[in-house]
């Protein structure tokens, strides 16, 4: 620390609207890793305030400090080993007494901290008065008001962090709970002993500690003084018997019992609440939104209107980039002239770079539109609920609402989705979500959904949704394809607890947030925090994959013998002089598609494809789409780059402009496009994915997941191509 840079912890209870605050502290100045070690997610970032410079750390939210999960451990040992100036505590005002819990474990770590009161209107709102001087006082603690969606009183909370900061005096200010006249003696006597033996610094917090057995702090003292700690663990031992004998309660449980009772009494001296009694605008649309009957139908169409409202406003915007990449390849292409035609730089650029690369970068809008109306979804608080409607549903394949979580999460992206199971009790409850979890259609899945419906069924209004909102076939079948994945997740779900994770379903408890109006500036950060992580996958892996893909399907070229084969045909065709121009048109351009045809054949994708093919025949699909399909376990978005790659490699100049959509139309059928959609959607899932599996549950459990998607997706879509083609 210096008096011009601070580092400024923010812990805080899930929903306590923490993420809120830390946006409006640091804005866009942020970066986003893991802690070391472990796959809890660590965000940071700058700020300035005055002339001080700020690094704030956002830490795991947990409702306490006791080592029950690992977000608890990370955010513990984060205070005790990184030591910053000061920890803000982000409190819901609307829920003190909850909130405070947290509060009063940070008091008894000793750490300099401030009180942040955040959704102080929400308070107000829901008739609570809040003294908030006097409560201040009584916990010898700064208190400042905020709302932090609004951006209200953030000046004025790091004016108070920076002062706890400076004040090397602040910690001793603060007021600690009173245990009572049984415990306080018996806490007194430990604390003595820990400061003698091991630790001078927080003897009290690491006493607190031995007398709830806590795992963790056993460990962190094992290492400080292996040679006292068995003197102390026995100490702890012969003190919580007596505790027990004495209270008729564990330890733990009295000790906790008598937190909640300092914050009780502080609360009841400092809050008061308003005599009129009100129902609660969040309890009355909740009423609605997770009735028993209407919760089901009322998320299946908030999820329908996300999806069309995704297409109504982002196929335009598709449609405009895609018009643009192709008049960018022509004009670099026409840099080479017709001489040029077979430049290995030009072919690189236009028919790798732009093609491939432009392939998946076009459905950008779209992908920034879904996580727009996702993060809405999230910021107001109904994503919560949702987990509750799906909750019953849950129960009847041995899971409960809660692994909802990771899956909702997974229609973003499936590796955050994996890190989001930890949050889960049981493990079996964490090995059967992360297994069904690829079955969520990640983000990356949505241009090759995009790419087939425009290629195989053309957009068209189907009816108007409240007489006002068109609803088009293409958000009709993507909604189809979602509800596959669903029920596919839900059967190999119940398929998984039935044989190889069987086990009872715990309980469900999660809290629901009030319901609130998200922020421009906070949807604009969620989104483009989403949104980037695309972009930069396209300008990276995609481009280096797609680089790599380009150079198979143009190398080794075919030899001058065959070329000439196809010269000699088009030579034929113009000096027949047919009086029809078109049909003479129509003759070189089959000519020109045989040979660019035999050139992808010739080269070393080619030859791959050929060898895969026969296994991927029944599905459908012929060598082109059996290569993309395998090249997809880099990257899903990788189909769509390396089909823009296999369909302009080779073609002239003049011919980049045709849309790729146009290309795979005058190919394939609508029914070959539904079963890549299918495939796509079921088969395993990206190399990324596979990893952070591994990480989370073993290779094996890994090897598992790769090894039933993929043969439940090729059977799946076997039986659909081959049905469906007898009956067309």
């Amino acid at each position: 620390m210096t008096d011009k840079h601070f580092t400024i912890a923010l812990a805080g209870n899930p929903n306590s609207g923490k993420t809120t605050v830390f946006n409006a502290i640091t804005g866009a100045r942020q970066h986003v890793g893991n802690y070391p070690g472990v796959t809890v997610e660590k965000k940071a970032g700058a700020a300035t305030h005055g002339d001080v410079r700020l690094e704030v750390v956002d830490l795991p939210g947990t409702y306490s400090l006791t080592a029950y999960s690992i977000e608890e451990v990370v955010a513990r040992n984060f205070l005790l080993n990184d030591k910053p100036d000061v920890v803000v505590d982000i409190v819901d005002s609307s829920n003190l007494e909850r909130n405070l819990y947290l509060a009063t474990q940070l008091m008894e770590l000793g750490v300099p901290l401030v009180l942040a009161f955040n959704m102080s209107d929400v308070a107000e709102g829901r008739g609570y008065n809040i003294d908030d001087d006097k409560l201040a006082e009584l916990l010898g603690v700064p208190i400042v008001k905020t709302v932090g969606h609004k951006g209200k009183g953030i000046t004025e909370l790091l004016d108070a962090a920076l002062a706890v900061a400076r004040d090397g005096q602040a910690v001793a200010s603060q007021r600690h709970p009173n245990y009572g006249s049984e415990i306080e003696p018996h806490l007194k006597q430990l604390t003595g002993l820990v400061a003698e033996k091991c630790d001078k610094h927080r003897p009290r917090w690491f006493a607190i500690k031995l007398l709830e057995n806590d795992a963790e702090t056993i460990k962190r003292l094992r290492q400080a003084c292996p040679q006292h700690i068995e003197e102390l663990l026995a100490e702890a031992e012969r003190l919580r018997r007596h505790i027990e004998s004495i209270c008729g309660d564990a330890a733990e449980i009295i000790l906790a019992d008598r937190r909640y009772g300092f914050i009780s009494g502080a609360c009841t001296e400092a809050v008061t609440q308003s005599v009129e009694v009100r129902h609660e605008r969040s309890d009355k649309i909740d009423s609605v939104m997770t009735n028993r009957y209407l919760g089901l139908p009322i998320f299946a169409l908030l999820m329908f209107l996300v999806f069309q409202l995704t297409f109504f406003m982002g196929n335009p915007l598709v449609d405009l980039l895609d018009s643009g990449k192709g008049l960018l390849a022509e004009a670099v292409g026409g840099l080479w002239g017709e001489s040029g035609a077979d430049s290995v730089l030009r072919s690189l650029l236009v028919d790798g770079i732009i093609e491939g690369v432009g392939a998946v970068m076009v459905f950008t809008p779209l992908i920034m539109l879904l996580f727009l109306a996702i993060a809405f979804l999230e910021d107001s608080g109904y994503m919560a609920r949702a987990a509750f409607v799906i909750d019953r549903l849950m129960h009847k394949i041995g899971l409960h609402g809660k692994s909802f979580i990771p899956m909702l999460i997974g229609f973003g992206c499936t590796v955050p989705g994996i890190m989001a199971t930890r949050t889960l009790e049981t493990r079996r409850d964490r090995l059967t979500t992360i297994l069904v979890l690829p079955l969520m259609s990640c983000g990356a899945r949505l241009p090759i959904y995009v790419l087939i419906l425009g290629a195989f069924f053309p957009v068209n209004t189907v009816l108007r949704l409240f007489g006002i909102l068109p609803v088009t076939n293409h958000a009709l079948w993507l909604f189809l394809i979602y509800i596959i994945g669903i029920a596919l997740a839900i059967i190999c779900a119940k398929i998984f607890r039935a044989t190889l994770l069987k086990g009872e379903a715990t309980p469900f408890v999660m809290e629901l947030p009030p319901y609130r109006m998200p922020t421009l500036k906070g949807l604009a950060i969620h989104m483009w925090e989403r949104t980037w992580l695309y972009i930069k996958k396209a300008g990276t892996i995609i481009l280096a994959i797609v680089v790599v893909l380009w150079a198979l399907a143009y190398w080794p070229k075919l030899g001058e013998e065959k070329l000439v084969v196809f010269e000699q045909r088009r030579a034929a065709v113009q000096a027949d002089a047919h009086p029809d121009k078109e049909q003479t048109a129509e003759l070189l351009a089959e000519i020109d598609a045989a040979e660019h045809e035999a050139k992808l054949e010739h080269s070393a994708i080619g030859r791959a494809g050929k060898t895969i093919a026969p296994v991927f025949k029944p599905c459908g699909f012929d060598w082109k789409i059996s290569t993309a399909t395998i090249g997809a376990f880099a990257a899903k978005e990788v189909f769509v780059g390396q089909m823009g790659v296999l369909y302009s490699v080779g073609d002239d100049v003049d011919e980049e402009s045709v849309d790729l959509r146009e290309k795979l139309a005058a190919k394939y059928t609508p029914l070959m496009g539904f079963c890549i959609m299918l495939f796509s959607l079921i088969s395993m899932p990206c190399m990324v994915t596979v990893a952070v599996t591994v990480r989370e549950a073993g290779w094996r459990w890994a090897l598992l997941q790769v090894t039933y998607l993929t043969a439940l997706a090729w059977v799946l879509t076997t039986i659909v191509y081959q049905v469906g083609s007898r009956l067309i």
